[in-house]
């Protein structure tokens, strides 16, 4: 076969004009090569014009093909493989005597042909949001341990959130999604899926879903179409399918190092803002300044955010527990044999009634687990006294050190038994009170050893803590007064009677009732003004006393009874001869 070069000296000699036969002569080639290099700039590459079979495995292609369909309907990981195909060729009943390399081109050849090809696609701003779980293996002071991560990446600008989750159940799927709108701070058109039980329960035809009753709440809540992929077609959303590979091998290469899952997520958090700089491959902008596009021509927030949990209905049982998720959670005394409404969030469960919420307890992520709540049963211990050394809920009750110290004074004052009751009373302080509140009143009454002394300090303790609130309110309305003062219309028709003539027969003897011309200013006055009102002085007679009552009744008694101060007064008491308080008795 003749080479590039070889062509080309050929067709430089015809070029100069050198016929065929004597370039056949010079460079040792047929005529018929002379002409065909001469007919072609370069020679052509050698292919066969009809596929030529394995000299062995030719006759075993059909079983070949046979079990590559039958695949189709097999568990993806549970198909063939090349080296699989070529052990069943060998076995019975074929007994194929061939090479394995055969086999493995032929089957390669076969599925490439059956290989996907895709169309490129490009969505508008603001329009689709993917969703996805991922897993890193994370280092804690207590080991290794594999965490889910939740990401979320915009199809338009690639703008991703991630949180670290303790499950992927639905509860931990609705907090990462509300979580993810609140940090992008708008809402998609869509948002797409694959097909988890905690989203869709079930696949019908197409790409119909029954999805879960609280992800179909999720999405009315923010007015998002709700989207799933095709089974087992993951490339349907290439972006956050990505951004797993990215957490993966960017993020959690090499592997982080923390002290609780807080830290973890806020080092994801700055993972994902620094990827607002970074420039995607084939684009001009960074995905911050993209990722504004989508902002803008994205959805609103609700005013009001998801409430990211999932219900279920129980029974309080005879022990006031209620049983959610394979464990039981105490409920208070009121509440047994009723029942309540579960809320379960990622991180705690709340048990509500009547809209209500009457207990809370962090969220056990272990199985038959009982968390109990010492509060919950202590109108029950003071029924069962001896449940407070053999129930497990009060053995590790953590309180402060003062607690048992009473314990002992009061068990060594009035005996094990009744000082055990007695030390009951002080615990039940603690359903209405707070842990230091109680702990202050034991402090302060350590002198002396006196359940009753201790319960009026609480109540003290909290009527001090009230009556202090109540001054701040008092506070801050004075000083919003002082800031927006009111001040009342004057009545400018009361200075009009001091333009009026008095009469000049008006005397020092006359009362106020009998001069018309004052009648209206006298009763103008403040009552405060008024002598008789201050009840430190006497009045004196003199030209006007007609402004001072006869009796002294205004006076009040004084510590003393006699309607002085005492010894501590600032004033004599003053009596008349007989020894009577003038006026004591009043005037008819």
């Amino acid at each position: 076969m003749l080479t590039v070069d070889e062509y080309a000296r050929i067709r430089r000699a015809a070029r100069d004009g050198m016929s065929i036969r004597k370039m056949a002569r010079r460079f040792g080639h047929s005529r018929k090569s002379i002409r065909k290099a001469l007919a072609n700039p370069q020679p052509n590459p050698y292919t066969l014009t009809q596929p030529r079979d394995a000299p062995v495995l030719g006759r075993y292609y059909g079983v070949i093909d046979q079990i590559l369909a039958d695949d189709q309907q097999a568990p993806p990981k549970q198909r063939h493989t090349a080296a699989q195909i070529y052990r069943r060729l060998r076995g019975a009943p074929h007994h194929y005597p061939g090479s394995y390399d055969q086999v493995r081109r032929y089957v390669g050849k076969q599925r490439k042909l059956k290989r996907a090809t895709f169309i490129p696609l490009a969505h508008e701003p603001g329009q689709r949001l993917e969703a996805d779980c991922g897993h890193i293996y994370v280092d804690y002071p207590e080991g290794r341990r594999q965490v889910p991560v939740f990401i979320a990446t915009w199809s338009y600008s690639h703008a991703r959130f991630a949180m670290a989750l303790p499950t992927e159940r639905t509860e931990a799927v609705l907090e990462g999604l509300t979580q993810a709108l609140t940090f992008f701070g708008c809402v998609p058109q869509e948002l797409w899926w694959d097909n988890p039980k905690t989203i869709a329960t079930q696949i019908l035809r197409g790409r119909q879903r029954q999805l879960n009753d609280r992800y179909a709440a999720f999405v009315s809540h923010y007015a998002i179409d709700p989207c799933a992929c095709m089974p087992a077609a993951g490339w349907e959303k290439p972006d956050v399918e990505h951004s797993v590979y990215d957490l993966q091998r960017r993020w959690a290469t090499p592997v982080p190092r923390v002290q609780n899952d807080e830290q973890l997520n806020a080092y994801l958090r700055q993972c994902c803002l620094a990827e607002m700089d970074r420039t995607v491959a084939g684009q001009t902008e960074t995905i911050g300044q993209r990722f504004a596009r989508d902002q803008a021509a994205a959805g609103a927030l609700p005013k009001q955010p998801f409430d990211p949990c999932v219900y279920q209905t129980v029974k309080v049982d005879k022990y006031q527990t209620a049983a959610f998720d394979t464990n039981r959670y105490s409920v208070p005394r009121r509440y047994a044999f009723e029942t309540v409404t579960v809320k379960a969030y990622v991180d705690r469960v709340e048990f509500v009634t009547h809209d209500t919420v009457i207990a809370r307890h962090e969220r056990s992520n272990q199985r038959h687990e009982w968390v109990l709540d010492p509060i919950h049963y202590l109108v029950t211990l003071g029924r069962r006294p001896a449940a407070l050394d053999h129930a497990p809920v009060y053995r590790d009750w953590k309180l402060p050190a003062v607690f048992d110290q009473l314990r002992q004074q009061l068990e060594g004052r009035h005996g094990s038994t009744r000082g055990a009751r007695q030390f009951i009373r002080v615990l039940q302080l603690l359903v209405e009170h707070p842990v230091g509140r109680v702990q202050q009143a034991i402090e302060q009454t350590h002198d002396v050893v006196d359940v009753d002394r201790i319960i009026q300090r609480v109540e003290r303790l909290a009527q001090r803590g009230a009556d202090h609130e109540a001054t701040d309110l008092d506070r801050f309305n004075h000083q919003r007064d002082m800031i927006n003062p009111q001040v009342p219309v004057p009545d400018l028709s009361q200075f009009n009677q001091l333009l009026t003539p008095r009469s000049p027969t008006h005397g020092h003897n006359q009362s106020p009732e009998e001069s018309p011309e004052r009648a209206p200013l006298a009763q103008s006055q403040p009552q405060a003004a008024t002598p008789a009102a201050d009840q430190r002085r006497v009045c004196q007679a003199g030209p006007r006393s007609h402004f001072c009552p006869a009796d002294l009744r205004a006076i009040p008694l004084g510590l003393n009874g006699t309607g002085g101060r005492g010894p501590v007064g600032q004033c004599d008491p003053i009596t008349d001869q007989t020894g009577r308080i003038p006026g004591a008795q009043g005037v008819g």
